[in-house]
């Protein structure tokens, strides 16, 4: 027999953790010597916490558990510390299908870069030298087409589109009101 720090007394085999039952060997399952980190042994003195403000341990229990939870290796040592605690043992996480390299560590996704419209900035073009005249009605054609592609492969380019446009209405208009004041004089 073996006297557990908390108090508690089990069958102990004399050369390791296995109770002394002639034949049993139990398997060891692999939430039990599956490694703990510094993360579970936090959530396992969480819950000795909670025991010892709820009057569940003493100050001498409490005291022996966290020491033994600072210590502990695995996941099954820390299910025993708080076992007998209404939290109940530890759920170790969940066994998954290997993965070959785990997320962490894997390259950052490529970010999706959309393509710019041709003719967006083929209408601020236009529209830049639309004062020249006939780009103008070019700047306007081009805006158009460019700002229905842009929406439907959605791609960049929607305020190069615009300005081409505006530029091309500007220039369309002084050159409209130029021919008015040539046709008038």
């Amino acid at each position: 027999m073996s006297v557990q720090p908390w108090g508690e007394s089990r069958p102990v085999h004399p050369h390791g953790h296995r109770p002394a039952v002639p034949g049993w060997q139990p398997a060891p399952s692999p939430q039990a010597v599956m490694r703990a980190s510094h993360a579970d042994r936090d959530r396992t003195v969480d819950v000795l916490k909670a025991g010892f403000a709820e009057g569940r341990l003493s100050a001498e229990e409490y005291e022996q558990r966290h020491e033994a939870a600072a210590l502990a290796r695995t996941y099954g040592e820390l299910a025993a510390l708080v076992a007998d605690l209404p939290a109940g043992p530890m759920v170790a996480p969940p066994l998954q299908a290997a993965q070959p390299v785990p997320a962490t560590f894997l390259p950052p996704p490529v970010p999706q870069v959309r393509p710019t419209n041709v003719l967006a900035v083929v209408s601020v073009v236009c529209g830049l030298t639309g004062f020249m005249a006939l780009p103008a009605v070019g700047a306007v054609v081009a805006g158009h087409i460019a700002r229905a592609q842009i929406r439907e492969r959605n791609m960049n380019g929607d305020g190069a589109a615009v300005l081409g446009l505006v530029l091309g209405y500007l220039g369309t208009a002084f050159w409209a009101l130029m021919i008015l004041l040539g046709a008038a004089a």
